[in-house]
């Protein structure tokens, strides 16, 4: 019954996979792809009319699956662009595993030869070890293939993705009948019969995926091509690992199980040894960039990680200038870096990273190499200047520190806007090498965008600076403003001192206003700094008609002033900023008055909305100036005037969540309205 199934399920599988050949002979002629696709169709018509006419275990079936496997691989192989990762390390990957097919296939003719029972044995082991080894790295190649057709994103990926499946399930299969006859030879023909079957499903979807032929061909990134290597090369580590300590058991004797120990021993010894050890990690690199790539460096991952690198966000970062450091000296598996900026005419470091220098160099006076960067921004290669092999100008710019101390590799200048804003000392990589001009490249660039960054982060400083002193100034504007209208009202109160002094009233006024005044210039001096400002004040219910009968009370010794506020009416507001936005009005109101012409501050509860007038009869003021330059700072009407009053006064109303506003007439006076939220009685009450 078994056999049955062996040879109809196969049958069928060959009939499928024939008409796949002649569907592609119809197909114009294509390309290397389309001739390496109908290779391994015939290949594998032939392997199953083998496996159906003979049996699958005769030594021509096993090497027509061999050569079935190595066409599948090199149709793999068309499909991968290979110009973005080097044709020789896909080649390595790719003629590894068809190296391990043909060693399988080697091994199955040497089953022919006679030989005593356990040589036979031993063979048969080896042969079905390279086997499943063969199953494995193409399931590897498959994967990867797998994640570059999903990379492709286009149409391509509707039918080769039908491809990648199919190969899956025949290397997938394969791969459990060379398990199966290593461990349970017993079930292997019942696995052979649903490979068969397997088959068949496979070329149903082959004969789907070339109705939806577009471009197959994928491009494989340098990443993927080295973890297939790396892949390949730790299945055929384990294999060979495997077939060896087979074959001690077999010819080692009574000495059998201490060989199989101690070659189990070294390759595990081995193996940490190279996982363990950063310089043979790095020389490995080296080597299979040297040798397996046209390229030192996969340019799109190191520039990923490089911006990535300088661009990490979150508080538990490093600063800047450590990241730049990183960045960079990542690049050339530098283990680690110094930056030096500008200092004056010489150069200071500024951040480190692994920099194990026992004294790093204080700000010092390198003026050789300072101006040597500032006029040619060309990398310093350092063992040349030890040598005494680089241009003299470099020998000369080079400070005695730096070439003294012999893990310092080169010097990466970083260059913006044709400045110089400092330079990265790089330390000696693991593997040492002389810089080529990949490296030179790389870095000069990498040096241009680190130094954009460092240069935009000075910038960012700078600006911070000068916004702290802009807010200095500001502060010190509205200062001075409140310490001119100081002076006016002391200025007043003298001179109507003059006329009124036997008044008792004015008197009494008058020491209430000289009381104001030296409390308000307490408070002006407790403004001047910062270490002192008194703490924000909350929003409150705030008696508008108290206060407005107290602050005219306070200010009737330098003008005639009325207050039209009676009973209690709140507003949620703060008292200070409130008395300061009144002091302004009123100081404004008197300055652009006659000295007899009255001034009045009106109350007036609206509803949801408290108003407050400060309305005088003085000069006035045109649309246009209202308009346009009432509210600028250091814009004013009066000769001797700051132009900071009323632009303070909106501020602080705003800040309140009120609204100031002018109703003006050149020549009949002015009235500004001060609207605030009325405070609910509840809110009153409490």
């Amino acid at each position: 019954m078994i056999a049955l199934l062996i040879l109809w399920t196969h049958a069928l599988a060959a009939l499928l996979f024939g008409a796949l050949v002649f569907r592609q002979a119809q197909r114009p002629a294509g390309g290397w792809s389309n001739a390496a696709f109908v290779g391994p169709l015939i290949l594998t018509t032939l392997w199953a009319l083998a496996v159906s006419g003979i049996d699958f275990r005769d030594v021509s079936t096993r090497i027509a699956e061999s050569a079935r496997t190595i066409a599948w691989l090199g149709f793999m192989f068309a499909l991968v662009r290979r110009e973005r990762t080097g044709n020789r390390a896909l080649g390595a990957v790719y003629g590894t595993v068809v190296a391990i097919a043909v060693i399988g296939a080697l091994l199955a003719v040497v089953e022919l030869v006679p030989m005593d029972a356990d040589a036979q044995a031993q063979t048969e082991s080896a042969r079905l070890v390279f086997g499943m080894m063969v199953g494995i790295s193409a399931l590897v190649l498959v994967h990867h293939l797998h994640q570059a057709a999903r990379a492709s994103a286009d149409a391509a990926w509707h039918g080769g993705r039908l491809v990648v499946v199919a190969v899956t399930i025949m290397w997938s299969v394969d791969l459990l009948v060379a398990v199966s006859a290593y461990v349970a030879p017993r079930w292997t023909p019942v696995i052979v019969a649903a490979r068969g079957v397997a088959m068949i499903g496979m070329a149903l979807l082959l004969l789907v995926a070339v109705t939806r032929r577009g471009d197959w061909t994928f491009a494989v990134s340098r990443r993927v091509a080295t973890r297939s290597l790396g892949a390949i090369a730790v299945i055929s580590y384990v294999g060979i690992t495997a077939v060896a300590t087979s074959a001690a058991d077999a010819y080692g004797g009574d000495h059998a199980r201490l060989i199989q120990t101690a070659i189990i021993c070294g390759a595990t010894a081995a193996l940490f040894g190279l996982l363990a050890t950063s310089w043979l990690r790095a020389w490995a690199k080296v080597k299979i960039a040297k040798h397996l790539f046209r390229h030192r460096y996969d340019y799109r991952a190191e520039w990923q990680r490089f911006t990535d690198t300088l661009g990490a966000p979150g508080d538990g970062a490093a600063p800047l200038d450590g990241r730049i450091v990183k960045a960079v000296a990542d690049l050339t598996d530098s283990p680690g870096g110094l930056l030096l900026v500008p200092d004056g005419l010489g150069m200071s470091s500024a951040a480190a990273w692994n920099w194990e220098m026992a004294t790093a160099p204080a700000p010092m006076s390198d003026r050789a190499l300072a101006e040597r960067l500032r006029l040619s921004p060309r990398i310093i290669e350092l063992d040349p200047v030890r040598r005494g092999t680089a241009p003299a100008e470099e020998i000369a710019s080079v400070p005695h520190w730096l070439s003294a101390y012999p893990a310092a590799w080169a010097i990466v200048p970083l260059v913006h806007g044709g400045a110089l804003v400092g330079a990265i000392i790089l330390a000696r990589p693991p593997v040492d090498r002389a810089l080529d001009w990949e490296d030179f490249d790389l870095l000069r660039v990498a040096g241009r965008q680190a130094a954009s960054y460092l240069a935009e982060d000075r910038a960012h400083a700078a600006l911070a600076d000068a916004q702290r002193f802009d807010e200095f100034n500001r502060r010190f504007a509205f200062i001075l403003h409140d310490i001119k209208n100081l002076v006016s009202q002391l200025t007043l109160v003298a001179r109507n001192a003059e006329r009124h002094a036997d008044n008792p009233a004015f008197r009494v006024d008058m020491v209430a206003t000289l009381q104001d005044s030296a409390d308000r210039m307490n408070a002006l001096l407790a403004r001047l700094s910062q270490t002192h400002a008194a703490p924000s004040e909350s929003f409150q219910p705030v008696d508008v008609a108290a206060l407005v009968n107290r602050v005219v009370g306070a200010r009737r010794a330098q003008h005639p002033i009325a207050a039209q506020a009676t009973g209690q009416v709140f507003a949620r507001a703060q008292t200070a900023r409130l008395e300061q936005v009144l002091g302004h009005l009123i100081q404004n109101a008197i300055e652009a008055s006659h000295r007899d012409a009255p001034i009045v501050v009106a109350v007036t509860a609206n509803g949801a909305t408290i108003a407050i007038d400060v309305i005088d009869q003085g000069c006035g003021m045109s649309p246009g100036f209202v308009r346009h330059q009432l509210f600028r700072p250091f814009a004013s009407s009066k000769p001797l005037g700051f132009g900071i009053g009323a632009f303070e006064a909106l501020q602080l109303v705003g800040a309140m969540g009120g609204s100031l506003d002018v109703f003006s007439r050149e020549g009949e006076g002015t009235r500004f309205r001060i609207s605030l939220p009325a405070a609910d009685a509840m809110e009153a009450a409490a």
